[in-house]
């Protein structure tokens, strides 16, 4: 009897242990539904600013909470903090396994590297976002339109490169006239001089260098 007595006040305390968790789990999974719902609520009202320290709390909460940092991602954009926003859609890109929050983080990583005029970022995060659902017109459109903007912007840079160069061989073209010639070669040992100065500084920088704290 003695035995049995102690096999039930064991099961009795591991019953308590487990109920007790399961209590608080359940507590803390409210917690995080309601900090949610709340910033959800004002998000809705267009009420940006306020609703992302519920999304934050819901985080802290759970960390692994996709959904609140989807949202909490969505309303960074919304308050201009597209670099804040473009990183919480890549962690739900690389670590999401729900197709349709997938998509729709690689749409919005596309449209925030965008506004950053990282174009061919935001290209490749379009092409994502259609080949999870090619029937999003959407990510078609403004992969066109990124793919648009960047064809303009290659040939733009190209001209400036040619100006660049055409500058500097004029630089080096030795002049025609003798006073020109002069200024040419005055000039021509005016930058040499800045150069050997350059060098020296550099160089004692180098022997010089400061002590770094632990």
């Amino acid at each position: 009897m003695a035995r049995t007595k102690m096999e039930n006040s064991m099961k009795y305390i591991l019953l308590t242990i487990l109920l007790s968790s399961i209590a608080s789990f359940a507590a803390f999974s409210q917690q995080e539904n309601d900090l949610l719902a709340e910033g959800n609520r004002l998000y809705k009202e267009g009420k940006y600013e306020e609703a992302i320290p519920y999304y934050k709390k819901a985080l802290e909460a759970n960390s692994s909470n996709l959904t609140a940092l989807y949202n909490l991602s969505a309303v960074l954009s919304k308050t201009g903090k597209p670099e804040d926003a473009e990183k919480g859609f890549e962690t739900i890109a690389k670590n999401g396994n729900d197709k349709s929050l997938l998509q729709k983080s690689h749409y919005n990583q596309g449209v925030m590297l965008s506004r950053q005029k990282k174009l061919e970022e935001s290209i490749a995060a379009y092409k994502k976002a259609l080949s999870l659902d090619p029937t999003d017109e959407d990510s078609r459109f403004n992969l066109q339109k990124a793919l648009e903007e960047l064809r303009q912007k290659q040939p733009q840079k190209k001209n400036e490169q040619d100006k660049k160069d055409k500058k500097q061989e004029q630089q080096q073209t030795p002049p025609a006239n003798k006073k020109q010639m002069e200024q040419w070669l005055q000039s021509l040992r005016q930058k040499e001089q800045e150069v050997q100065k350059k060098m020296q500084q550099n160089r004692s920088r180098a022997n010089k260098q400061p002590e770094k704290d632990w």
